[in-house]
């Protein structure tokens, strides 16, 4: 699965790269950024806090993956910078997280979960 989008680079599409890991506190996704004429894919790790996206559910790699690719399609040059960046420098992947304090696709004003506080 993966969803497509339009870049300044390009038709990207962002992608699944393992199934998704969950554990007590958070679910773990391997994600990258493909560009459609096959030139570039960058991975990165996305860890999603647990009461963000429905940790009362499973881990649906559909669900999730439809939930963060508007968030991330917006966000790609700045998150595909980071993540190059990341394993350039750092020699790992980049880690974007999302948690209460930085709920991204998550937020209320996102159209997400609204816990009523």
């Amino acid at each position: 699965m993966s969803i497509e989008f339009n870049t300044a680079r390009g038709r990207c599409r962002l992608t699944l790269a393992a199934a998704p890991k969950r554990d007590g506190e958070q679910t773990t996704l391997m994600l990258a950024y493909e560009r459609a004429d096959g030139l570039e894919r960058v991975g990165f790790v996305c860890e999603i806090a647990e009461g963000l996206a429905r940790a009362d559910e499973p881990a649906d790699s559909e669900t999730l993956l439809r939930s963060l690719g508007p968030w991330f399609a917006r966000e790609f040059e700045q998150v595909r910078e980071a993540a190059l960046k990341s394993i350039r420098t750092e020699r790992r992947p980049l880690v974007v997280r999302f948690d209460r304090e930085h709920p991204g696709p998550f937020s209320r004003s996102e159209g997400g979960r609204d816990d009523g506080d």
